[in-house]
């Protein structure tokens, strides 16, 4: 039911069991928002100013990659609004103006809350991914591949939006949840899980029988942390797939001292020494973007990034009301009136 009034929000249930997470219906109508929008449509409507017209700008107050514009649109799609906004992947200022919506109060009011999420937690998003793509030198073929692997680190109905806005915005060349990568036209990126080599009993073993069990399209990648030696476990699985073998996947856990530059280098010296110079080797585990331009130059031929992408901090997003019926208006503090920004182009 759409939140038309304050009467309205004693009808939103929710009923058990279900997740925690909101439906498209349940945005759409309302449900996600500050109680205290719904409230002001009542106050508004007393008075007989709920459909006055208005210009509302949004901004930030620091620098950031400017992401989730696709949402703002769909949940105001068919709404009589005029919308102007800086194109997604666009650097933008502190202060600058990202979003400009005209149109009467009723229309948009109610959905503050939901826009200023899209667009705060997509940017971070968008933000760290493109810094990690930056330090891997830039998107290929120029640099290293980088990965959105932070599915796990993130509820799970914002994880294919955690993924798909770095691939599609923050450079990044695939993603590892199946909605994510779907998203944005990809097939979804990914190894084995140590569960895999651990019922099996053996990183080969395993190997073998995920070789002969799954299609001759999905990467033939495997860990080779699990329970021996990098390098031996890598030289192992080369003997043992021949050119079948795609990759090893270095993941050494931080109480083994994780992923060094040191432990590529070596992993990539022996498998060349050995003639297995196609085998390419993929990094993951904790990478931020100090440690991937720390381990560009040792061999590493793409990055899976996890935790540093899907943790980034949302930029905070803020909407003022700065035009009531053509007159400039502003709270105080801030400059009355449309604050012009000749990047922005008309979306809606």
């Amino acid at each position: 039911m759409f939140l038309d009034s304050v009467k309205d929000v004693s009808s939103v249930k929710a009923a058990a069991p279900r997740f925690a997470s909101a439906t498209h219906e349940e945005i759409r109508d309302g449900a996600t928002t500050d109680v205290y929008f719904v409230n002001t449509r009542d106050v508004l409507a007393s008075v007989g100013r709920l459909d006055v017209k208005v210009a509302a700008e949004i901004f930030a107050r620091e620098h950031g990659l400017f992401a989730g514009v696709g949402e703002v649109l769909t949940l105001l799609k068919g709404l009589p609004l005029e919308i102007e906004a800086l194109p997604e992947g666009e650097e933008f200022g502190p202060k600058e103006t990202l979003m400009r919506i005209r149109g009467s109060y009723r229309d948009f009011g109610l959905y503050e809350t939901a826009m200023l999420g899209f667009l705060a937690s997509s940017s971070g998003w968008a933000g760290a991914a493109q810094r990690c793509v930056d330090a891997a030198g830039g998107p290929p073929p120029k640099g290293i591949p980088v990965l959105s692997f932070g599915a796990r680190h993130l509820h799970p109905a914002v994880a294919s939006v955690m993924d798909s806005v770095a691939v599609r915005v923050g450079g990044c060349a695939g993603a590892s949840s199946v909605l994510g990568a779907a998203l944005v036209g990809k097939y979804p990126a990914g190894t084995v899980p140590h569960s895999a080599v651990l019922l099996t009993g053996d990183t080969v073993d395993l190997a073998v029988a995920y070789d002969a069990a799954l299609p001759s399209g999905i990467g033939r990648i495997f860990l080779v942390d699990t329970f021996k030696d990098e390098a031996e476990e890598s030289l192992r699985l080369a003997r043992a797939l021949g050119d079948k073998l795609d990759a090893v996947r270095l993941d050494t856990p931080g109480e083994r001292g994780g992923v060094t530059p040191d432990l590529v280098r070596e992993v990539r010296y022996r498998l060349d020494k050995a003639g297995f110079d196609k085998v390419k080797i993929v990094v993951t585990g904790g990478l931020t973007p100090y440690r991937i331009v720390e381990m560009r130059s040792c061999g590493a031929d793409v990055f899976g990034v996890g935790s540093y992408i899907a943790h980034a901090d949302p930029v905070d997003m803020t909407l003022d009301i700065k035009e009531i019926e053509g007159r400039a208006v502003a709270k105080r503090g801030r400059l009355p009136g449309i604050l012009e920004n000749p990047r922005l182009v008309r979306v809606q």
